[in-house]
């Protein structure tokens, strides 16, 4: 009997996977699996070497999405989908969340086509408290900006933000900052093969506008959490809207991280849908890592 050879996409600045992933290795040999860390745009790979590519850490994508996407659509086994991972990549996935039903985080849109001006920007921000800023492709929170509407300063930081981010030719969200973020945190409700496994709180991480030169991600100070039953219910909605979103794709997806936080009524609403590469915080729940080793095992009939 032969045995399933699948790569663990990664990226260059993790060739050997991010330190969460690594032991999933070890965890499908275990199930007579061979599994190996390939970075996702190295030259010459032979993508139909392997059984199956499943997506982990590449988490340069978002400098080159579009590259990204034709990768991901060129693979002949993916998980998950390329249909699913095209329309992850870009955050404007959100409004169809709004259509569906699922609670989410109320956003303004700018595009880089409408050619706004200083004061169109201005125009479009919210008229008290803190907001955010943010590209619709990025990850990790990179390129992402935490400003005061009231000060004069911080809000012309954050109109040459948004500008800078057209200018690139890419889309803007305006998000009002939830404050309850800073004592509850944000939570990260993970999913594998349809089914919820496991909770973790995420610190805040935005403490002021956007400083370039940031590196690949920031780094996170994460916590394991026992989900509220709000939490569950919200979370559940995105996952149960997500069969009519992509009719195409059969049966539930391998991995999911519904990302939550809590609005001024304590309610939770969906901060982010992560399809593409999210972080899975393994090592945060006992049984985790056999539940995603099994899961990718039973896709390749080990």
């Amino acid at each position: 009997m032969t045995t399933p050879r699948i790569a663990l996409a990664t990226c260059t600045a993790l060739p050997d996977l991010d330190a969460d992933d690594a032991p999933l290795i070890g965890a499908l040999a275990a199930r007579g699996v061979e599994a190996v860390p390939v970075i996702w745009n190295a030259p010459g790979t032979d993508w139909t070497a392997f059984d199956l590519v499943v997506i982990r850490s590449t988490w340069d994508y978002t400098e080159h999405p579009g590259d990204f996407v034709a990768w991901v659509r060129s693979l002949p086994q993916l998980l998950n989908p390329a249909e699913v991972i095209a329309w992850n990549v870009d955050k404007r996935y959100q409004r169809d969340l709004d259509e569906a039903g699922v609670p989410t985080v109320p956003t303004i849109w700018l595009d880089p086509e409408r050619n706004f001006d200083s004061r169109a920007i201005h125009t479009r921000f919210p008229a008290f408290g803190d907001f955010v800023i943010k590209p619709t492709i990025s990850a990790g929170s990179r390129d992402t900006g935490r400003y005061q509407a009231d000060v004069t300063p911080s809000r012309s930081l954050a109109i040459t933000h948004a500008k800078n981010i057209l200018q690139s030719g890419r889309h803007v969200m305006i998000q009002r900052y939830l404050t309850q973020v800073d004592t509850v945190g944000e939570t990260g409700m993970v999913y594998i093969d349809g089914e919820f496994s496991h909770a973790v709180r995420k610190a805040p991480l935005l403490e002021g506008p956007y400083r370039a030169n940031e590196d690949l991600y920031r780094v996170e100070t994460m916590s394991s959490r026992e989900a509220s039953p709000a939490e569950r219910e919200a979370a559940d909605r995105a996952i149960a809207a997500l069969p009519g979103l992509f009719p195409g794709v059969d049966g539930p997806l391998l991995y999911a991280r519904v990302d939550l936080l809590p609005d001024d009524a304590g309610n939770p609403v969906v901060l982010e849908l992560e399809l593409t590469e999210p972080s899975m915080f393994l090592a945060l729940a006992p049984g985790a890592l056999d539940r995603f080793a099994d899961a990718i095992a039973r896709r390749v009939g080990a």
